[in-house]
């Protein structure tokens, strides 16, 4: 999704209510799936819009929005390392790290 898409779409959830978090990626490092400036949108159910690379690594990004919609209602800083070992056996690994800043908007 394009930063345009990605912010109408933000307009069209927050006009039907539905809480939602923002995730930017601000920082990368080595090898990785997109670059500073790509953007996810995550719904308090689980639902996504947008990408921050997939795999594993959006699964943390995930979760880590989760817990800022539906625990703290604050914005956080995610580290997503894309070295792990355990990621090989489903091919995730790129061989870098990304830093993301998740923010809820309620």
């Amino acid at each position: 999704m394009t930063d345009q898409e990605i912010f109408e779409k933000i307009e069209e959830l927050q006009d039907k209510g539905i809480a939602l978090c923002l995730a930017t990626l601000i920082e990368t490092s080595g090898s990785t799936p997109r670059q500073a400036g790509a953007k996810m949108i995550i719904c308090a159910d689980g639902t996504l819009y947008g990408t921050v690379g997939g795999g594993c690594g959006e699964s943390q990004v995930k979760s880590a929005a989760l817990r800022c919609l539906l625990t703290t209602q604050k914005p956080e800083t995610v580290e997503v390392s894309l070295l792990d070992d355990l990621g090989t056996k489903g091919g995730d690994v790129c061989g870098g790290k990304m830093l993301l800043f998740v923010e809820p908007l309620i």
